[in-house]
């Protein structure tokens, strides 16, 4: 079995529970507080929760944040591919979650912003692994440039996964066009397939469009309603998801793309994995705070 192989950034979280974002000027008490890694971290928790093998390929820092995330990436067994700059930390977050359970975030740029292709090149890939692109790396000058011209030379029989992030929409749109060219599988939460096809009617419309702008298949999320799954040019199909009792969303859909790719690479088709993914997610919903995919077993249980 092979790997999941991020390209995407792992920086800290400053998670704060509100009870609602203040007006502009305002201020708000938080009930609650927590200092984590996070960002491309939870989506490599979840797959390796979910028994893959992965690698870490973006780049970090060194000092009191880059401490953090190194010492996240040894905790969770990920292979971390690079050395790690030594003149700049890692970047942060501050991630508001409120009362419905939605989240907002502002994020400063570090070392995870300076990934260049010498390395990428660093990187060894089998033909059976899966790279996982992030729109939050394609966010990053650097990194959206390094990234396109590297994905240009990996072998074709490697499979790209990509989530366009909820920057979506202030991404470069010739690398984004790039990497969404490449993908064969294209997963976006609502929110980002609109911003991607404002002309789409519905989610299964923006499924479709997606689809065909993408190698492979294109998923949308839909929150508790599940996941639309369009490919092969066939009529999309919405895959259920699990009704649960929700108490945060913040680190959903890192939970479903990490175990979707788990389930891929596990050999399983893309409908039963997008299954898995959504019994995964809920479970996610349940927990406070951003790495909250269950293993393996937890899953298992929730599908029956």
């Amino acid at each position: 079995m092979g790997r999941l192989v991020s390209v995407g950034n792992v920086i800290v979280d400053l998670v704060l529970q509100v009870d609602e974002l203040p007006e502009p000027g305002g201020d708000v008490i938080a009930g609650g507080s927590a200092v984590t890694a996070g960002g491309g971290l939870n989506t490599l928790v979840a797959a390796r929760r979910d028994g893959a093998d992965v690698a870490f390929a973006g780049q970090y820092g060194t000092g009191p944040f880059g401490d953090v995330v190194r010492a996240a990436l040894a905790e969770a067994d990920v292979d971390v591919v690079q050395p790690g700059l030594d003149d700049v930390d890692s970047g942060w977050c501050v991630a508001l979650v409120d009362a419905s359970t939605e989240r907002t975030f502002v994020t400063t740029v570090g070392a995870e912003g300076r990934l260049t292709r010498a390395d990428l090149d660093r990187v060894v890939l089998q033909a059976d692994d899966v790279v996982l692109v992030s729109g939050y790396g394609l966010a990053h000058p650097v990194n959206a440039a390094a990234i396109v011209d590297w994905l240009a030379s990996v072998d074709d029989r490697v499979r790209v996964v990509l989530d366009p992030s909820p920057l979506v929409a202030t991404l470069p749109a010739r690398e984004l066009g790039a990497v969404v060219a490449r993908a064969d599988v294209l997963s976006a939460n609502a929110r980002e397939a609109r911003l991607l096809e404002p002309d789409a009617t519905s989610l299964a419309e923006a499924a479709r469009a997606l689809g065909r702008r993408a190698r492979g298949a294109a998923l949308v999320r839909d929150g508790a309603a599940g996941c639309w799954v369009a490919e092969d040019d066939r009529e999309p199909v919405l895959v259920p998801g699990f009704p649960v009792d929700a108490v945060d969303t913040n680190g959903a859909g890192d939970a479903h793309a990490g175990v979707l790719v788990a389930a891929l690479l596990r050999g399983e088709g893309l409908m039963p994995a997008v299954r898995r993914a959504n019994a995964a997610a809920a479970i996610a919903t349940t927990r406070r705070g951003p790495a909250t995919a269950p293993v393996a077993e937890e899953t298992d249980r929730l599908l029956g």
